[in-house]
């Protein structure tokens, strides 16, 4: 069976009867795990290797595990520090910026990858303007280039680890305030300003991203619709002027800055016809219900050979991981930043 347009949440630490059968839906193609989908490691594993027993291909497990207030799993995990740690120690010493990014990416990417999850939605590729409410420290830094040389670190930290990576929020949710998962934000800047600001980290990691997550912010000066919902956005600038070949997910649709597409099926179908590959609906089982209740069914190899670039390769026990040398100095540098970030303490 293969890999179909929606990804979907679950309740709980475990899969109930209902789940089992969503799953199985032919439209479905992943879930996305939160932290109430975790009690332990061993809990963890047991609801991977469900999932996955579901379906052949196995259904791709994804999470939203960037580090700083984003990382859905933290007990028996390493505390990942936020980006914004890497950008301000760039300022002092790039080169250890850059190897501590590309160690946090691989210690993210490494941890997920022995309990089975096969990618993270990162790295955050917006800029740090100092206003946005819900990426803030989430950002490298303001300077595009800047963000580009540290999450393109990270991304090749994920990547030794055999996890792809996805980067977000296109074309850039860190010039405005609002947050959209409370409300329908909108960035009045010029499209030439956003394309020679905000889009060049995409740009730049373009050949190195297997998925993009556009944002649910209305760019007023090029279109009435926000980003995910926007041919321009996805189909002019992403697909046909940068020639971006892999998947674009949509944010999650139950989100505020969704809301101005329709119903839930409607916002599934406007992110699709924009350009979107992948429906992610969180949070709101009926909505879930009602998106794979409204699609039609249907085999697409080019979506099912792109997802599967998302499957996790390179896979390793949680135990040979800890027993892994550059694990541990990997892991005190990290924990080392979060503590002190003047600390010294390097790779």
């Amino acid at each position: 069976m293969s890999l179909g347009p929606v990804i979907l949440d679950i309740a709980g630490t475990s899969l109930d009867p209902e789940e089992r059968e969503l799953l199985a839906h032919p439209l479905v193609g992943g879930v996305i795990l939160f932290t109430r989908n975790y009690h332990d490691i061993a809990q963890l594993q047991a609801l991977v290797e469900s999932i996955r027993a579901i379906r052949d291909p196995h259904l791709l497990v994804c999470v939203d595990h960037e580090g700083g207030r984003v990382q859905r799993f933290r007990s028996g995990f390493t505390r990942l520090p936020a980006a914004r740690r890497f950008g301000e120690i760039h300022g002092r010493d790039p080169a250890r910026a850059r190897r501590l990014a590309q160690a946090a990416g691989w210690v993210m990417a490494s941890e997920l990858r022995a309990v089975g999850v096969d990618f993270s939605f990162a790295p955050v590729l917006d800029l740090d303007y100092g206003i946005s409410e819900v990426i803030g420290d989430r950002a490298y830094h303001r300077d595009p280039e800047v963000v580009a040389e540290l999450a393109g670190a990270y991304v090749l930290g994920m990547r030794e680890a055999g996890m792809a990576a996805t980067g977000k929020h296109f074309p850039g949710h860190g010039a405005v305030a609002l947050d959209s998962h409370r409300a329908v934000p909108r960035d009045e800047r010029r499209v030439e300003d956003i394309l020679l600001d905000d889009v060049r980290p995409f740009e730049r990691l373009l050949p190195h991203l297997a998925g993009i997550m556009p944002a649910h912010v209305i760019y007023s000066q090029a279109d009435t619709a926000p980003a995910g919902f926007s041919g321009f956005w996805l189909q002019t600038i992403l697909r046909q002027r940068l020639g971006f070949q892999g998947i674009i997910f949509s944010d999650d649709l139950n989100m505020e800055g969704a809301s101005v597409a329709g119903n839930y099926a409607d916002r599934a179908r406007a992110a699709l016809q924009a350009g979107c590959d992948v429906a992610v609906i969180c949070n709101n089982r009926k909505a879930a219900v009602e998106i794979l209740h409204s699609m039609e069914s249907g085999h697409d190899p080019v979506l099912h050979a792109r997802l599967a670039r998302l499957h996790g390769v390179h896979p390793i026990s949680l135990a040979g991981l800890h027993r892994d040398p550059h694990w541990r100095r990997a892991v005190d540098a990290l924990h080392a930043l979060e503590e002190d970030p003047s600390l010294e303490l390097d790779l």
